[in-house]
């Protein structure tokens, strides 16, 4: 049941980085090419990668991992993991947001060394106090989210390789799960 949820949660930010999702929030320019975000464009490198390198899941972690730890945050241990067989298409990283001492300033400062870090921020949206922002680096797009108003104190990070070679991992691990 978990590999489904992740699998059905890697394709909607598939289609969410392709545009479907795009209504409401604000974008924020996107690649430097002027192009469209289309799922395959950016395959082994493009606008936020450094020399072309191509970035893997191990990297993204990293990467998300040291911003998010860095801006007062832990891993929140109990939360779902990403199937083995997409790790190198899909990062998830979800903060125990009950021991930060203002989740919503970790949020704000994970995301901002990110940025600072090569990602950029192509969406923002907010409502009722919940804030999703996308992020792009490289093939990656990132979702982070903040949902940490109120009783509910979520704030979680999925980042979905976009390239061509991902998109097919993530949907044969799809059609596998609805089996």
């Amino acid at each position: 049941m978990r590999k489904a949820k992740w699998v059905a949660a890697a394709a909607g930010v598939v289609l969410l980085v392709a545009g479907c999702g795009s209504e409401g929030g604000s974008d924020k320019g996107g690649s430097a090419s002027g192009g469209s975000s289309s799922a395959g464009s950016a395959a082994t490198g493009g606008s936020g990668g450094s020399g072309g390198e191509r970035l893997d899941g191990a990297a993204v972690t990293k990467e998300l991992t040291d911003a998010a730890t860095g801006a007062g945050f832990t891993q929140d241990a109990s939360g779902e993991q990403v199937p083995a067989e997409v790790k190198d298409c899909m990062v998830s990283w979800t903060a125990d947001a009950e021991k930060a001492a203002d989740p919503a300033k970790s949020y704000t400062d994970t995301v901002a060394t990110l940025t600072k870090g090569g990602w950029t921020e192509e969406r923002s949206s907010g409502q009722g106090g919940s804030v999703i922002k996308s992020l792009k680096k490289s093939s990656w797009q990132l979702q982070a989210s903040n949902h940490s108003q109120g009783p509910l104190k979520l704030v979680m990070f999925v980042a979905v390789d976009s390239g061509p070679e991902c998109a097919a991992a993530i949907a044969k691990e799809n059609a596998k799960a609805k089996q």
